[in-house]
């Protein structure tokens, strides 16, 4: 009896990702047919969508991861400048290599993470206000770096930024010449860390932790849990995805400026809700995530390409998506609630991160 209603919550918590992925599949479909002579169809326009996104993707997991433990992180777009605008000053103003950038950037990220995830866990001021301080930080932090924008020249820099690996397929283009698709390091790095984050979140007991604190803190305490050190790992985890996201986001850029990722918080929020993650915590996938990065991805492609329509668009529709999903999270909630088979735990990961737990410790 209970493995049936286990089933039964599993199945509604995949159902959410399931209409992610479908509508993803809906989206990018109808692009191809409407704007086939455009080239949405050829295999690079999809490709495109993780190179454009590589950055992204890496933050909204270390958002996602945050999120399951009923958090927040708004600091992350003024830790991505910030990031750009270092690496940018260190490399052309200061000589320094690539390397040394890159160390930076993770460090920023690091320390970032830290000092919130400290406030958060052991302070226990809320999550919003403590990371709307490290928003306002970050981003004061950049202009005091530099209020013009610098554009990186450096050598070994621009060689990362404009290596590709082109894959075995490809179009022939309108002069008959072939084009073989490619993509850009970056996006295996985005590709490595979302597997890397779900073999975490499945199978280890920090990730079944992650789960039975955003399901239900008390429970998890009772469950002989340090909540204070599990809650700090995962704000330095989100924190160093954000230093590393922040790095690749500027190597699609090559560049730093103030007002870089403007709003790259709320991307990454609404790619995590719209991928499944519960904005209460106890319920999420970074799989779901990337495709919710994927679709935002795939409005800004059917914008673009459309051509007469502002890009503002972009935000009115994923506003759109962002109710959609939260509405239809609430009603599977209250659903479940009025069945009586919503666990104290939150939700049917956390629920298994409940018993797994019960057998390891």
């Amino acid at each position: 009896m209970v493995k049936s209603k286990n089933k039964s919550k599993l199945q509604s918590n995949t159902f959410l990702l399931l209409i992610t992925i479908g509508l993803f599949l809906v989206m990018y479909v109808a692009g191809m047919f409407l704007y086939q002579d455009k080239g949405f169809a050829k295999p690079q326009m999809f490709l495109n969508l993780f190179i454009s996104n590589a950055g992204l993707i890496v933050i909204a997991c270390g958002m996602t991861l945050v999120m399951i433990t009923g958090g927040i992180d708004i600091s992350v777009g003024s830790v991505t400048a910030l990031v750009c605008m270092a690496a940018a000053y260190l490399m052309e103003k200061k000589g320094a290599s690539t390397y040394t950038a890159l160390v930076m950037a993770l460090a920023i990220g690091i320390l970032f993470g830290l000092v919130q995830g400290y406030l958060i866990a052991y302070l226990e001021i809320q999550p919003f206000i403590v990371t709307l301080g490290g928003m306002f930080f970050g981003r004061g932090m950049t202009a005091v770096v530099s209020t013009e924008m610098i554009s990186i020249q450096n050598k070994l820099f621009m060689k990362w930024a404009n290596y590709k690996i082109y894959l075995p397929f490809g179009t022939v283009n309108k002069k008959g010449v072939y084009q073989a698709a490619y993509i850009y390091p970056t996006v295996l790095i985005a590709i490595a860390i979302v597997v890397g984050i779900t073999i975490m979140l499945k199978y280890t007991k920090f990730g079944r932790k992650l789960y039975a604190i955003g399901g239900n803190q008390q429970s998890a305490l009772m469950m002989g849990i340090n909540v204070r050190k599990t809650k700090l790992q995962a704000y330095v985890l989100d924190g160093f995805l954000a230093g590393l996201g922040g790095f690749l986001f500027c190597l699609n850029s090559s560049a730093g400026f103030v007002e870089q990722a403007k709003g790259m918080e709320m991307d990454a929020i609404s790619a995590a809700v719209i991928g499944g993650t519960l904005l209460s915590g106890g319920v999420g996938t970074v799989v779901g995530t990337l495709f919710g990065v994927l679709i935002k991805g795939t409005i800004t492609s059917l914008i673009t390409t459309q051509g007469t329509l502002s890009s503002w668009w972009v935000r009115i529709v994923l506003s759109a998506l962002l109710c959609f999903f939260i509405i239809l999270q609430s009603v599977i909630a209250s659903a479940k609630r009025k069945k009586k088979k919503f666990s104290v735990f939150g939700g049917s990961d956390s629920f298994k991160a409940f018993k797994q737990l019960n057998k390891v410790t």
